[in-house]
């Protein structure tokens, strides 16, 4: 049996603080009941993105790290039949509550990205909004991704741009100048946090898609719109500034 890595029970630990402290129940319903299609922390449209997911009717669909599965909860009401994949018991303890308050349902697995216990060849889409993307060690939930799909199945996944990465201090808001080196850069531990975080050049992220089987199809820099506000809780990126950087990135792949 492949060994777990030990980012996997530091990511437990931090979201079962988080969704302890950071919203109730009634923020987290108002997230299932939102009706469009909208990405990251500032709420950017999918149809202002070029729908990267596309039509996902009909689709079986698994969302690698599902948190609270409200972005799943969105998909299901577009037709898709959505599993959500989250290793964090409080999460999906969450997402159930919010099922049976909604009446949206689907299956809910307890398992991190990197290990997920469904078949090969199972869907047709595969997705991460900070989910997997983030949290999971791109080494091992990469071929993971391509496991459960079919052949010609679409990966599509957000995580944070490389810029802000590059722009952000270990402590502090998003900055105009370079705070680390890009040089090597994969895994993060932020002073203060428990969670494991893996970020990498784009050069990496080609050379893993690729060694995982996918052709890739888009990279979609993700800016801040004229509407938006400063996210709530991620609030280290202002929307001045990612109206001139991009602060997050969709990438979309094709199983070869």
């Amino acid at each position: 049996m492949r060994q777990r890595p030990d980012s996997i029970a530091a990511n437990i630990a931090h979201w079962t603080k988080n969704n302890r402290d950071r919203l109730d129940d009634g923020a987290r319903a108002d997230t299932w009941a939102e009706g469009d299609l909208r990405w990251g922390i500032f709420g950017v449209r999918e149809s202002d993105l070029g729908s990267p997911l596309g039509d996902v009717r009909g689709l079986d669909v698994v969302e690698l790290g599902c948190g609270t599965a409200y972005f799943s909860a969105r998909l299901a009401k577009r037709g898709a039949r959505p599993v959500g994949v989250d290793p964090t018991p409080a999460q999906l303890a969450t997402a159930r509550r919010m099922q049976e308050s909604t009446g949206i349902r689907f299956p809910l697995v307890e398992a991190p990205g990197e290990l997920v216990p469904l078949p090969d060849a199972s869907f047709d889409l595969a997705f991460s909004e900070y989910g997997a993307s983030l949290w999971a060690d791109p080494a091992l939930w990469l071929p993971e991704a391509a496991r459960l799909l079919r052949a010609r199945g679409r990966l599509v996944f957000m995580t944070n741009s490389m810029t802000a990465i590059l722009a952000t201090p270990d402590v502090g808001d998003v900055t105009e100048r370079l705070e680390r080196p890009q040089k090597d850069m994969y895994r993060f531990e932020w002073p203060g946090e428990l969670g494991v975080e893996f970020h990498l050049s784009h050069g990496e992220w080609i050379d893993r898609l690729r060694a995982a089987g996918f052709e890739i199809e888009k990279l979609i820099d993700v800016y801040a719109t004229a509407e938006s506000k400063r996210h709530d809780f991620y609030g280290y990126v202002d929307p001045s500034w990612a109206r001139k950087w991009p602060a997050e990135e969709i990438w979309t792949a094709r199983k070869r």
